[in-house]
């Protein structure tokens, strides 16, 4: 059973992100260049846009797809805090399979205003804003689902490497929509839509959201004596991990599980689950965490695209106006076309893919998941400007950062968004109650998406001042997202120094 949810889940966020993938795809296709093309076939005055699909045909399009863009991650953001209380009051089976078929139909409308010949920019931005406040149902309910049948000993390598569906969904999609994407672009939605609908049917049918629903023994979050997350706790879970586990449990562990359904727990309200330690700090942190990451998602395929007009002479007169790049180097970028420049920038997945499931491993063993975060967000910082600088000599140098700071700056990200998520919405001051794992998931992962907002909308309006301000905007970003952290820290820090004490004082005796 603990492999068919992680299975499941899996699949179901990797469908969420393979349905949002096609619109940084499709918009190469909204405006191409149509001079390359030929002469207008229908005689029509203006030549340079004959292809374009309106209202995309204007000077403005750049502003037309940021305001897709936001239109989709304003609602995300606003959603995600409402979805969070649904979510704990609905079952979440029926909860989750009804937004993946939601979502797929929305997706799916986005592709058919190509077939309706549609071209009223409302339509478009609408469906966005629909499709961002559906979305939300994903996040919160599949981290529950989760949470409700791991203990806390293994949480984190377990949920670093199930966190790869992000970036396994963003290749995915990629791929699939770039399949129809010159040919008929609408398909590059209508199809992820259909595969985020299927995979929502197949949850319905086959999700078990609860270890007591199948006669199984819920995990063990906290200890029977109270011991907290920065001591022995995952020594503590690992014995009473597995399914129907008696041995080496002892009573008073039985007794704190929940298998009276008599006395039901009720939801946590709002203020609540903000009442719980660390549940501020963390949002916070990766509010600006979410900020650095989406601003690499969203600028780095268009800019390895775009640099290539710029070289020899007129990157050295730039340089001298202090404008670098956000991506690779303007010498290699001009070798790159669209196709290769998108798999190219796939590599900062891959390197968060590997800080994902760095951080939950090394999370795991010290037990420390604040620490953890800070530590690398504080190496981050020196490796974007590094990267800033150093990341242009050569494509071997380019790779190689792009996956150290992908992994730099996604592990943080992914470690709040699973591990911590599901610490926090299991804490032990809920004294059992299971009720708050997706209203504490909904308003961190809430928070981070007003900056994963805010980061390119800031990226936009600060780059025709010079790259050099982007890159800075980007590690002050990631050092605020480390001092957000500092008092968790500090009492992670605290409660290890206090259990060396104890261990020395026991020793002595």
């Amino acid at each position: 059973y603990r492999g068919l949810t992680l299975v499941l889940t899996f699949l179901c966020y990797t469908s969420y992100h393979l349905s949002r993938k096609p619109i940084s795809i499709v918009k190469s296709q909204l405006h191409p260049n149509c001079s390359a093309l030929g002469p207008n076939p229908r005689n029509n005055s203006n030549s340079s846009t004959w292809c374009s699909w309106a209202p995309f045909d204007g000077d403005n399009y750049k502003e037309l797809y940021g305001a897709l863009d936001n239109a989709f991650l304003v609602a995300y953001a606003i959603g995600m805090f409402i979805s969070g209380i649904f979510g704990e009051r609905l079952p979440l089976r029926y909860y989750l399979s009804g937004g993946m078929v939601l979502s797929g139909l929305f997706t799916a409308l986005f592709g058919l205003g190509y077939f309706w010949d549609i071209h009223v920019l409302w339509y478009f931005i609408i469906v966005q804003v629909c499709n961002g406040l559906v979305q939300t149902t994903g996040w919160p309910a599949v981290v529950a689902c989760v949470g409700n049948w791991f203990g806390k000993g293994k949480r984190g390598l377990i949920m670093g490497i199930w966190n790869s569906h992000t970036s396994v969904g963003n290749i995915l999609g990629s791929l699939i929509a770039g399949v129809w994407v010159s040919s008929a672009w609408g398909l590059s939605f209508i199809v992820p839509g259909i595969i985020i609908a299927a995979v929502g049917i197949i949850c319905f049918f086959f999700l078990v959201e609860y270890p007591e629903d199948v006669g199984c023994s819920p995990p063990l979050h906290h200890d029977a004596g109270g011991v907290t997350s920065n001591e022995k706790d995952p020594e503590a879970v690992t014995s009473n991990e597995g399914p129907l586990s008696i041995s080496g449990q002892s009573s008073a562990d039985r007794s704190d599980s929940p298998k009276e359904p008599a006395e039901e727990p009720k939801a946590i309200s709002f203020l609540g689950a903000l009442r719980i330690p660390g549940v501020v700090e963390f949002s916070l942190c990766l509010l600006f965490a979410k900020l650095v990451s989406y601003t690499f998602l969203y600028w780095l395929p268009l800019y390895i695209v775009n640099v290539g007009e710029f070289s020899g002479p007129a990157r050295r007169e730039r340089a001298w106006q202090g404008e670098h790049l956000l991506t690779l180097p303007l010498s290699l970028a001009a070798h790159f076309g669209a196709k290769e420049a998108g798999d190219l920038s796939t590599l900062f997945d891959v390197g968060g893919i590997l800080g994902g499931i760095f951080a939950g491993l090394i999370s795991d063993y010290t037990g420390g998941r604040a620490t953890t975060c800070c530590v690398m967000l504080v190496v981050a910082a020196p490796m974007l400007f590094l990267y800033n600088h150093v990341g242009q000599n050569g494509i071997g140098t380019s790779i190689a950062m792009l996956i150290v700071c992908g992994a730099l700056v996604n592990g943080p990200y992914a470690l709040i968004t699973t591990a911590v998520s599901a610490d926090l919405g299991t804490h032990e001051s809920l004294k059992g109650n299971a009720k708050a794992l997706s209203t504490v998931t909904a308003i961190i992962d809430g928070t981070g998406s007003i900056g994963a907002a805010l980061g390119p909308l800031l990226a936009g309006l600060i780059s025709p001042t010079g790259w050099n301000n982007v890159f800075y905007m980007l590690i002050a970003a990631d050092v605020l997202a480390c001092l957000l952290l500092a008092r968790v820290v500090v009492k992670e820090i605290r409660g290890w120094c206090g259990c060396i004490a104890r261990k020395r004082g026991y020793v002595r005796t």
